[in-house]
């Protein structure tokens, strides 16, 4: 990486006479947009040390993705935002959009080193995944027994456990797995979403935010729910026999990616900063703070940081992700049939 930024320093020089190396490098500014989660920790592993790599100053700006998103539209003819990390399915309407370049992962020396899921999420080069996370079954092991995705709507488990609204980040991967259970999994979630319904009356609630179930589960008044592996360290703190299921169709999940912004003056600036993100070193300290699951596999963990994330060749391999065109171009009919038949 200094290589490369020395290089450029010197043709800059060559072509704009004398000035300091440093004082041009100091001038470049690259912007990024990122989710609010964790910065602390992100401004002291990646941020801080890429501005002492780079001499550059980065600019972070910080929203949820539809603010975030908007307002990458809203400057598309004059980007104000060099790169941002994303959900799968929202790099995908960036896309659409024409608001992403192409990634040139010739330019990133890491790329090599990412789980094959990781690579090209969505199969068309605009997104390099940096974090991924598994959706399964937190379930009190001595209550139940969890072979399948079905087993939760058992009649003797259906009134003991929390289901995830369709409106949450958790929703349509536990209902996309749960039709794979079923032999029934169309783009729709139909048969999933009705057999969610038939025992709408017997399920305990259907959750908003995860952090809802940790005492839910203490007091004993649910046995299980699927949830994101990011959310599962709470639950090994309670003192319960509460295991991590691995159903027979699979795990389910999520995965952020990188985009670079159309049109941004600051792209290879971008791609550099993407794989110094990208590097064993920046992944495994993000890893150990327990930030983010590292997408790249040569990252190593112990055995109590591995077991609060997502880790390891086999589950980034087991992982079934919905396909991101799946979920934009179906996420409105799931509310509707889900409304008119779970109902909330």
């Amino acid at each position: 990486m200094k290589k490369v930024i020395l290089a450029s320093g010197a043709a800059l020089m060559l072509s704009m006479g004398a000035a300091p190396i440093q004082a041009l490098a100091q001038e470049k500014t690259l912007t990024i947009s990122v989710y609010a989660l964790a910065q602390d920790e992100y401004k002291e592993i990646v941020y801080s040390p890429f501005e002492k790599i780079c001499g550059c100053k980065l600019v972070v700006e910080t929203g949820n993705s539809v603010e975030r998103l908007a307002k990458m539209e809203a400057n598309k003819a004059n980007p104000v935002v060099d790169m941002a990390v994303v959900s799968m399915a929202d790099a995908l309407a960036a896309s659409r959009a024409g608001l992403i370049d192409k990634i040139d992962t010739a330019k990133l020396s890491n790329f090599g080193k990412l789980y094959d899921v990781a690579k090209d999420p969505n199969g068309d080069g605009m997104s390099v995944g940096y974090t991924f996370y598994a959706t399964s079954i937190a379930y009190r092991s001595d209550k139940m027994k969890i072979e399948s995705w079905a087993d939760l709507l058992k009649p003797e488990y259906a009134s003991h456990i929390a289901w995830p609204n369709v409106t949450t980040n958790q929703g349509p991967p536990a209902l996309y797995m749960l039709g794979q259970a079923l032999g029934k999994d169309t783009p729709d979630l139909k048969a999933a979403i009705e057999a969610v319904g038939e025992k709408k009356d017997e399920i305990v609630t259907f959750y908003e935010k995860s952090s809802q179930l940790v005492q839910l589960m203490q007091q004993e008044e649910i046995w299980a729910a699927p949830i994101g592996r990011f959310t599962w360290a709470p639950f090994t703190k309670l003192g319960l026999p509460v295991a991590w299921a691995t159903p027979k169709e699979g795990q389910t999940g999520g995965m952020n990616v990188m985009i670079v912004t159309k049109g941004s003056k600051n792209q290879d600036l971008a791609l550099q900063f993407m794989d110094f993100w990208l590097s064993t070193e920046v992944q495994t300290k993000l890893a150990e703070k327990l930030v983010d699951s590292p997408a790249n596999r040569q990252v190593k963990l112990s055995d109590e940081i591995a077991n609060n994330l997502t880790y390891g060749e086999d589950t980034a391999k087991s992982l079934k992700l919905i396909p991101s065109a799946v979920s934009l171009d179906n996420r409105a009919g799931w509310v509707k049939s889900w409304n008119e038949t779970v109902g909330q």
